[in-house]
């Protein structure tokens, strides 16, 4: 999985933090959660406040 992966990575945040409001998630846990997903091998500084602002949108989605 890499950073732009964002609508997998949703779905694996959803998965692995189902009773997280993702909205009530700051950007620097995000970052941190995104990086410790099974299966992430992107670098950590490749992300930036777009992509994870992407993230956060897609797993508001999801929760949806």
């Amino acid at each position: 999985m890499k950073w732009t992966d964002t609508i997998r990575i949703a779905e694996e945040l959803c998965d692995k933090f189902p009773d997280v409001d993702p909205l009530t998630v700051r950007f620097t846990d995000l970052h941190k959660w995104v990086c410790e997903l099974d299966g992430f091998d992107d670098a950590p500084d490749r992300s930036g406040e777009q992509i994870l602002e992407a993230i956060q949108m897609a797993w508001i989605d999801e929760v949806d």
